[in-house]
């Protein structure tokens, strides 16, 4: 079975990320919420790092209730800090208190996350149509912009591109893969 060139074939928790997850449309916005905090989390470091402490990112980030999460004092900031399982950056746990706090807003105004994710692509799935894989475009600009401009930290367009490939708003499977459909 032939999947896209970043899989690492001998990686298992790889292999099942790409196979059941990564590309695949994503509405919930508990999903949608995890992802987020996860891509933000994933900054300067690589993916298999994040999703080898997936687990532990669960657990810590209480399931990644939202509204949890944005409730958050200084005592959880501590624990999360002292918590070896997971990525211990205090910038990155600040930013997903706050962009979680956000994330609400945006439920608010548009009724879910995803009414709001999804908008700016009228819920179509775009796929990718050049050959290299890019590491930015004009969608994940204008969206990055938007975070930010409502206060989202970590949510760069780079960050926001690979976001986008994961809950399956961006189709970026090779042509070769057998996901690419």
């Amino acid at each position: 079975m032939k999947r896209c060139f970043w899989v690492d074939e001998k990686s298992e928790i790889y292999v099942k990320y790409h196979d059941e997850e990564w590309g695949v449309p994503k509405y919930d916005d508990g999903e949608l919420f995890e992802l987020l905090v996860l891509e933000s989390f994933q900054a300067g470091l690589s993916w298999i790092t994040v999703l080898k402490k997936r687990e532990a990112f669960r657990e810590a980030f209480d399931e990644f209730d939202i509204k949890k999460v944005a409730e958050y004092k200084e005592d959880k900031i501590q624990e999360l800090l002292n918590n070896e399982k997971i990525i211990r950056s205090k910038s990155k746990i600040e930013a997903a208190i706050n962009n979680a706090k956000i994330f609400i807003e945006i439920q608010k105004e548009f009724g879910s996350f995803s009414n709001y994710i999804w908008g700016f692509t009228n819920k179509e799935v775009i796929k990718r149509t050049e050959k290299k894989l890019p590491a930015s475009t004009p969608l994940s600009d204008k969206i990055s912009k938007d975070l930010k401009k409502r206060g989202m930290k970590y949510t760069g367009t780079i960050i926001i591109y690979s976001y986008l490939q994961a809950i399956g708003v961006v189709n970026d499977h090779d042509e070769d893969c057998f996901r690419f459909n």
